[in-house]
């Protein structure tokens, strides 16, 4: 039954990995694939990971930039979730080997997710940081002495328009 379970689960996160990395890519090809050798059991194979971003050709994960094994990456996490919505998920520096463009569309993708999860997101790159609800943060002003420190980013915008409103006046 497990077997059962499990192969049926990968069929559907093959085809949502298919979908999500022509998203995250702007096009190209994803492909997930079960490594099974006879008579081994689907519970005991490995996967295959196959990637074809746009102009490349189709190539293992290894043979990816940092970049583009990160966004892949992303893809399966979000097949996975896309299958199965979880109400909690912590990603941590996910978004780190990406540039600034690739960082943008890993941002505007948790957009689509986060109605149904709460993501607690450690990251440094600003199109992430701009998504959040609130922001935690860590500042050392004495040496050896951490403070914790939060903001409301709708808060945050209500005083930079009040601000921004008293400039202009």
């Amino acid at each position: 039954k497990m077997e059962d379970i499990f192969s049926d689960s990968f069929d559907k996160i093959k085809k949502n990995f298919s979908e999500v990395f022509a998203e995250l890519f702007d096009g190209g090809k994803g492909k997930l694939d079960l490594d099974i050798e006879y008579g081994q059991s689907v519970l005991d194979a490995g996967i295959i990971i196959e990637a074809e971003p746009p102009g490349k050709k189709l190539q293992n994960i290894d043979l990816l930039s940092g970049g583009e094994r990160a966004l892949t990456a992303i893809a399966i996490i979000f097949s996975i979730i896309k299958l199965n919505p979880v109400p909690f998920c912590i990603l941590d520096e996910v978004d780190a080997p990406l540039d600034e463009s690739n960082s943008v569309v890993y941002a505007k993708f948790l957009r689509k997710f986060r109605r149904n999860t709460q993501f607690v997101i450690v990251s440094h790159r600003k199109p992430t940081m701009e998504l959040a609800n609130e922001i935690y943060g860590i500042t050392m002003q004495e040496k050896g002495v951490s403070k914790l420190f939060s903001v409301k980013l709708s808060e945050a915008l209500k005083i930079a328009e009040t601000v921004k409103n008293a400039v202009n006046e």
